[in-house]
């Protein structure tokens, strides 16, 4: 019995030291892809911006993509918009009552639309709606060759591709975006007048007078952002599109939570950057209207 113990504990420690070896091996791997995932898409992207700059892509493909990511999506952005400041009046009313300040709810709702609420969600949006369809109809193109035929033929896929996504998620996602802020600013100032029976003069005073451009163009900044990482990670996805339905299905999906995470990582860093570049600009000063 001891020697059977003494024989099997050698091929424990072997076995043990195997995994521990096959699991550094798997990590140092996932890094090394990673790394690798970075450069290529890093390259896709400064192909993109050369394309951009070295030729004009045709007006066709630029207004059809303006068609499809801008008025295809304004219903859902302007109902979301709209909702959100109903929520935002919802959620606020109580705490804001408990204390008399009922009148400064337009304060808390503009600036939440105006800063975080209407850009993230509108880019979040977007990313569902536009950046699914996105590299699902690129992917499309991959798996049935069609970018290796344009390619064939001398063509640039991605100016001819690319190129007129990223002008019109760049164009059109800002303007999205205006229009949930309005739509949320909108919802709220219904909900709290017309419901919560907040009165309307001291509402619209106080959320003027705390509220200003440097607000607009705060969200305004951030969409420029989001748009053009919609578009890019988007476009990527779907040329590295992997074969058959399946492939098409996982590169839409993997493009969506891909551009989600960005974005929140994106207004992190964003609102740090203006915040900082507003005490510069004005310093002692708050940012906040």
């Amino acid at each position: 019995m001891a020697s059977d113990a003494a024989s099997n504990a050698p091929s424990d420690a072997r076995g043990l030291g195997a995994a521990v070896g096959d699991s550094i091996a798997d990590l140092g791997t996932m890094i090394v892809e990673l790394i690798a995932g970075l450069g290529d898409f890093t390259l896709f992207f400064g192909q993109t911006l050369a394309w951009l700059f070295r030729r004009v892509p045709s007006r066709q493909l630029v207004v059809t993509s303006l068609y499809q990511i801008g008025v295809r999506s304004l219903p859902v952005v302007a109902l979301t918009g709209t909702f959100i400041g109903m929520v935002l009046a919802v959620q606020s009313y109580n705490q804001f009552e408990r204390f008399g300040m009922e009148n400064r709810l337009g304060v808390m709702i503009n600036l939440s639309m105006y800063r975080e609420l209407g850009p993230v969600l509108a880019a979040t949006m977007l990313a569902g709606r536009v950046g699914s369809a996105i590299a699902a109809e690129i992917g499309t193109m991959r798996v049935t060759e069609q970018i290796d035929a344009l390619a064939s033929m001398g063509a640039s896929p991605i100016q001819h591709l690319v190129v007129p996504r990223l002008l019109a998620c760049f164009l059109m996602i800002p303007a999205l975006t205006l229009m949930a802020i309005f739509m949320g600013v909108a919802g709220g100032a219904f909900y709290c007048v017309h419901v919560f029976g907040v009165d309307p003069y001291f509402y619209f005073a106080n959320a003027q007078e705390s509220t200003g451009v440097w607000d607009l163009f705060y969200g305004v900044t951030k969409s420029v952002f989001f748009g053009v990482a919609i578009a890019v990670i988007s476009c990527y996805r779907g040329f590295h599109s992997a074969a058959g339905a399946e492939g098409v299905g996982r590169a839409a999906t993997i493009a969506f939570v891909q551009a989600f995470v960005v974005i929140l990582a994106l207004d992190l860093m964003l609102s740090i950057s203006l915040d900082s570049l507003y005490q510069l600009i004005w310093p002692g000063e708050v940012a906040i209207g």
